[in-house]
């Protein structure tokens, strides 16, 4: 098994910076836009956009809620005894524009899972995707970001893990080979 970096910390906070600042030229105040960080993996990085766009750009009070897709997944039958993750949407979706944000985005899956479990909340008046990672020649659906950190072209074996200071105790972006050489 190999280890390779693609996104320091340096560069994570870098990209992170740049996909605010995206953010900001559509959405302008966000006054009638919320954040879902799609579970587990997805909250860290939405906290982080959030922490960004409300400290260091002045935007006020941005909504940032949590969506656990684990009983939407059309695979959670299948595999291994799921533990669920906790939602939180405390405000209104109805006519909103609502912003999913994974770390990385794969197979399409988890999208479309999200997609389904938001309308649980209502129907938002529009839906778009941010990832950090888009591995675009995974996709099962026809599923595309529309705001990526970086685009990775991993393939067979290869596995991208993302870090979070947070919960994994430092940032960083890696692919991971499981072939043994």
């Amino acid at each position: 098994m190999s280890q390779k970096e693609l996104l320091s910390a340096t560069e994570i906070n870098i990209i992170l910076n740049r996909l605010a600042c995206q953010l900001i030229e559509i959405h302008n105040d966000f006054a009638d836009t919320i954040l879902v960080g799609i579970q587990p993996r997805g909250i860290y990085l939405a906290e982080r956009l959030k922490q960004l766009l409300e400290k260091d750009y002045g935007i006020a009070e941005i909504a940032l809620g949590y969506l656990d897709i684990t009983f939407y997944r059309d695979d959670f039958r299948r595999s291994k005894v799921l533990e669920a993750n906790q939602t939180k949407i405390d405000f209104i979706v109805e006519d909103k524009n609502v912003i999913f944000i994974d770390d990385v985005l794969f197979t399409g899956r988890s999208i479309r899972s999200a997609l389904t479990a938001i309308q649980s909340f209502g129907r938002p008046a529009r839906i778009e995707l941010l990832v950090l990672i888009d591995r675009r020649f995974s996709r099962h659906l026809p599923v595309q970001p529309d705001y990526r950190g970086r685009q990775v072209d991993a393939i067979n074996d290869e596995k991208v893990v993302v870090q979070w200071a947070e919960n994994d105790g430092k940032d960083g972006v890696y692919l991971i080979n499981n072939t043994s050489e």
